[in-house]
């Protein structure tokens, strides 16, 4: 009986072992077991640094035209999103009043010619006195003025275009009454319009005017429009701590909208070549920057000099790495966690 039961008790211990073994296996190979890596290497980019900005489509030059005297428009010659020359007919006024009163300043004008031109020669012969004349003289300098005023009040019934531009808005039909000053269309010059690209301040150091940029209007959000820096504000907005950045389109567009929004990259550098990386591989450790390279399975901390970089996430190594150096990829707080000399394996 003791035999059997001293074995039984044998066999029950080595299944123990057994399951303690086993257990040390799944263990290593699970919880102990070296961490997972997916690495990068260095690769040679054309890299573009750009700079963000957005806004709104805005014209340096808009122009109200309107008229210089009151009258009923009887015609109208543009509308909204028309292209519109210098001196080109963009309204007319009612001219009936205005002709009646030209008519009567004509008469009165020639009237007074011929008394002033009589009183002269009855004054030179000493028949009238000359404070008489003088004030048929006067009468009639008066009366050429009248002439004058009338004859500029119907040029102004029509209303010409002061120059080349756009149609923005049209505020006023045939049959309205328009008062002097009140305003009919807006008119804006294409070669004057840009976007009004507000810009963080901490970007601004590599902005200089002339520097190409690439324009997306939210009309358009496929397509990519070339622009140039114009110009530069000179006081950032204290609540949002931006800067204007006014971006021209280049060529300039005559199908265009005041006010739409937009969105503005603009080229602060370019590197053909560059060694480069994703930016999410650098990691911070104290006042270093730089990388995880695995060798021979084991981390190593390595600091990096960067350079350049892109909207697309990657950014110039200057210094400190080889392209065959292998990289960690990981998510940061995965890498703020690393070690020198960890034991770490490679994602195939």
């Amino acid at each position: 009986m003791q035999a059997p039961l001293k074995l039984k008790i044998q066999k029950k211990h080595l299944l123990a072992l057994a399951g303690v073994l086993a257990l040390g296996l799944v263990l290593r190979l699970t919880v102990f077991a070296p961490a997972k890596v997916q690495v990068v290497h260095l690769v040679k980019r054309d890299l573009v640094a750009q700079v963000y900005g957005n806004g709104t489509v805005e014209a340096k030059v808009v122009v109200n035209i309107a008229s210089k005297i009151t009258g009923r428009i009887v015609e109208v010659g543009a509308d909204q999103g028309d292209m519109v020359t210098r001196g080109q007919v963009l309204a007319k006024l009612d001219l009936s009043e205005l002709q009646a009163q030209n008519r009567q300043a004509e008469a009165s004008l020639a009237l007074a010619t011929k008394n002033a031109a009589r009183f002269k020669a009855l004054a030179a012969k000493e028949l009238v006195s000359r404070q008489e004349a003088e004030q048929y003289e006067t009468a009639y300098l008066l009366a050429k003025e009248a002439v004058v005023a009338s004859r500029s009040r119907l040029n102004d019934a029509t209303i010409l275009t002061p120059e080349d531009g756009v149609i923005i808005r049209r505020d006023l039909e045939p049959g309205a009454t328009v008062t002097a000053g009140l305003p009919i269309f807006l008119l804006a010059n294409p070669e004057t319009v840009w976007v009004k690209a507000n810009v963080d301040e901490s970007q601004l150091k590599e902005v200089a005017l002339g520097q190409a940029a690439t324009i997306t209007l939210r009309s358009a959000p496929g397509e990519k429009f070339p622009g140039q820096v114009a110009r530069l504000a000179r006081e950032s907005d204290r609540v949002t701590e931006e800067l204007e950045v006014d971006v021209a389109f280049t060529p300039a567009r005559n199908n265009f909208r005041l006010g739409e929004q937009a969105e503005v990259l603009i080229a602060t550098g370019t590197r053909q070549g560059a060694p480069s990386l994703p930016k999410a591989a650098l990691v911070t450790q104290g006042k270093q920057r730089g990388v995880w390279v695995v060798a021979n399975n084991r981390l190593r901390f390595q600091e990096v000099v960067t350079g350049l970089e892109n909207t697309q996430g990657m950014i110039e190594i200057t210094s400190g790495l080889t392209e065959n150096e292998a990289i960690v990829l990981a998510a940061p707080e995965k890498m703020q966690k690393f070690r020198n000399g960890q034991k770490v394996r490679v994602r195939k």
